[in-house]
């Protein structure tokens, strides 16, 4: 039952982060590489809880999950690596790593990560999503701003 409970608040969550921020992604080959980003004091108690994210207006949680599609034209959740660097946008910008971690909730992976936001600051997200073993990773880039809500 608690493991319901998660998948649907995990659920939840998902859907708040693409309320919040447009659930985005990008199409390499057959595969669609899904990313969107959420400060973790949106996400629900018990989700953060359950899954040890903490809850702070000045952290955010950055989600990479990846869909491959198949022949029936259906797509399935498929397990990834994801490696990246998160930093301000601008030449002096400092780069901090990400350090992802899975979370799977039932059958679907994703991968996760928390970082600090930059208040109002724009923030350059590079990752490297390995998802073929034997290919070479997708880079997937992307910009996005961040408020702390006090």
């Amino acid at each position: 039952m608690r493991s319901l409970v998660s998948a649907l608040l995990l659920g939840a969550m998902m859907m708040l982060t693409g309320t919040a921020t447009a659930q985005q992604f990008e199409r390499v080959g057959d595969v669609q590489i899904h990313y969107s980003a959420v400060a973790t004091s949106f996400l629900p108690e018990a989700v953060a809880r359950d899954h040890q994210i903490q809850r702070n207006p000045a952290l955010a949680l950055l989600n990479v999950s990846v869909l491959e599609k198949r022949e029936d034209g259906t797509t399935r959740s498929v397990p990834a690596r994801v490696d990246g660097r998160v930093g301000g946008v601008g030449e002096h910008a400092d780069d901090s790593p990400l350090s992802f971690r899975t979370l799977r909730i039932g059958d679907t992976p994703s991968q996760v990560a928390v970082f600090r936001i930059d208040d109002g600051a724009p923030m350059r997200f590079d990752l490297e999503v390995y998802h073929d073993r034997n290919g070479e990773p997708a880079h997937v880039q992307f910009i996005q701003r961040f408020y702390i809500d006090r």
